[in-house]
């Protein structure tokens, strides 16, 4: 397959080299060289190419049967994603993006309360054969157990940072990516001038629980729709207090650590903002949401309605605070040269449309300020070096996957170009915009 006379977009300088022919063979780039004027396969004039978009926080293949949502990822752009939680479903063939990575159970009390139960959960998932061990409700004592358990295995930590720990320490010890920026406090609690906040307890149950991992899973889908509404007066009042008690340099420095550690972050802008602000009118009114089922519609309004009927005005004002300062906070890691990727936590959450919420978050980025450039290292060169894959994608070049995107507009110079997805190539063979339009239904 020939593309010919396009535009080649290098993310990692954002060079773009007009007049190009990129030729595909099977599913790898067999040459990209000045154009030489005849037909192609694919017509690239006035189009540009890029690497395929990684949705680096998703979770797809928790359905039985993703094929929708896989299409509907692959028809925004997306050809291959974190998968972040042990799934039932498969991602397989041209039609559906690639898995990069996944893991097993999320770590929670159930499976890891304490941290004798953690470090055997990190070596039944090893022997499992998973790319990464993903925390989400542990305390500081357990994950130091498992980072020190998993560095053993060779496989990265990940997920949600322990409430109340150091957050300077986990980067130190190891922990591979940050998601939702912490959740919660997170991030935002230790750029506080008050310091950290001192952890909160979680009971572990006594004893081994038959198909624990089943009745972790469930809880979790249950909770997972918006996590915002378990929210407490007290954490609230905590959130009010690490706003007022915001120190700029404290946050800088933090993300300064960040980049020397190579500790990563994927702040999945959208989840959070779908959470903090899930009343907001905008979400019922997204024309997005023709895209997901009558059941996930009604789940997410239902989920809109109980957030503003627990909450007052006050209280809701305290989470669009916190959403603002993390907006903010996303500015300071890119400026200090922290690692970031682009995630969505599609599939589950209320508000997140597969596919679409990717284009969501790159807006949200641009919101926090970050250029149209660092957006797209985000989701294309970035998340091939987080996952060790330089060598095979990340970039338009010979030898590399043939995973690309073209677009109608230059993706360096306005982030709304990075919407203009007029073709996608996958594992070599060319989605046009119709069929684009067909994956979409």
């Amino acid at each position: 397959m020939l593309i010919a006379d396009v535009a080649v977009v290098d993310p990692r300088d954002g060079v773009v080299t007009a007049h190009q022919d990129v030729r595909v063979e099977g599913d790898c780039i067999a040459q990209v060289t000045a154009t030489a004027g005849g037909p192609g396969d694919v017509d690239g004039r006035g189009r540009f190419v890029v690497p395929g978009f990684a949705d680096m926080h998703a979770h797809p293949l928790n359905r039985a049967d993703p094929r929708r949502e896989l299409g509907l990822m692959l028809a925004h752009g997306i050809t291959g994603f974190r998968q972040m939680s042990g799934g039932r479903g498969t991602a397989r063939g041209d039609r559906a993006p690639a898995l990069l990575a996944t893991s097993g159970a999320v770590l929670t009390p159930i499976n890891a309360g304490t941290p004798a139960a953690a470090v055997a959960e990190v070596r039944r998932q090893a022997r499992a054969g998973v790319d990464f061990v993903k925390a989400a409700i542990i305390t500081p004592e357990v994950y130091f157990a498992v980072q020190a358990e998993a560095d053993r295995h060779g496989l990265p930590v990940v997920g949600h940072l322990p409430a109340g720990i150091d957050v300077r320490a986990a980067a130190r010890a190891g922990f591979r990516s940050i998601e939702h920026l912490g959740p919660g406090l997170g991030v935002l609690a230790d750029c506080s001038c008050h310091g950290t906040p001192a952890p909160r307890p979680i009971k572990a149950p006594p004893f081994r629980i038959p198909f624990a991992d089943r009745v972790a899973a469930k809880l979790l889908d249950r909770i997972v729709v918006n996590p915002a509404q378990l929210t407490t007066p007290a954490t609230l009042a905590a959130t009010r207090d690490v706003i007022a008690s915001f120190d700029e340099q404290r946050a800088r420095e933090l993300a300064q650590e960040f980049a020397a550690r190579d500790t990563w972050n994927c702040p999945t802008l959208i989840r959070v903002k779908a959470q903090q602000l899930c009343d907001a009118p905008e979400f019922a009114a997204d024309p997005d949401l023709r895209h997901v089922t009558a059941k996930e519609r009604k789940a997410w309004t239902a989920a809109a309605a109980r957030f503003r009927k627990k909450f007052d005005a006050a209280q809701r004002e305290i989470f669009a605070g916190q959403f603002a300062l993390q907006l903010r906070l996303v500015k300071i890691l890119a400026e200090e040269g922290a690692p970031l990727l682009a995630g969505t936590d599609a599939v589950g959450a209320a508000w997140v449309v597969p596919g679409a919420s990717l284009h969501d978050e790159f807006d949200l980025l641009a919101q926090a300020g970050l250029s149209p450039l660092r957006i797209l290292r985000a989701a294309t060169v970035d998340p091939a070096r987080f996952l060790r894959r330089e060598r095979d994608a990340g970039v338009v070049e010979a030898g590399k996957e043939a995973d690309l995107v073209l677009l109608d507009a230059d993706p360096t110079t306005a982030v709304a170009h990075l919407h203009a997805v007029s073709g996608v190539i996958r594992q070599g063979r060319h989605h046009d915009s119709a069929a684009l339009a067909g994956l979409k239904g």
